[in-house]
């Protein structure tokens, strides 16, 4: 499977809720990015989850209206959590974008690649893209693509 994480690009720092924070107009921009890169390179048939909070919907509305809002990966998700919700290593497509939050998706880039507990840091806008693979000792991660919006 393919497991692509894109942070959410810039928002607002307050909002009457956590969840209510919108983009800024420079997040705006990042979404629009991230999402020109990503649209040249997604499969029709990607499933997209995204986080119930705006700056997420908003952030993934530039590439599309077509995904689902799962509650697990709102903010403070695990990065267990984000995998089970994509159905690493399996898939519950042959790829998957979740749309999230850091630290989650910086634990877990760390636990795929790094097979690491640490956390690492993704840009606002960031998108990496992790494949599984079969070998004969297991599945591993290999990061395909780590890019921040200032490089597209």
């Amino acid at each position: 499977m393919n497991l692509i994480l894109w942070r959410h690009a810039e928002a607002e720092d307050t909002a009457s809720s956590d969840l209510a924070r919108q983009l800024t107009s420079r997040g705006r921009k990042q979404a629009q990015a991230g999402a020109k890169w990503l649209r040249a390179r997604l499969d029709d048939k990607a499933v997209i989850l995204v986080s119930p909070a705006t700056r997420t919907v908003q952030t993934v509305e530039a590439l599309t209206d077509q995904y689902r809002v799962v509650r697990e990966i709102a903010p403070d998700a695990s990065a267990s959590d984000v995998l089970a919700a994509a159905g690493w290593p399996d898939g519950i497509a042959q790829m998957v974008v979740v749309v999230g939050h850091q630290p989650t998706l910086g634990h877990t880039a760390a636990r795929l690649i790094g097979k690491s507990g640490d956390s690492w840091s993704i840009k606002k806008g960031g998108i990496w893209w992790i494949e599984s693979r079969t070998r004969n000792t297991g599945v591993e991660a290999v990061l395909l693509a780590a890019i921040s919006p200032d490089l597209i």
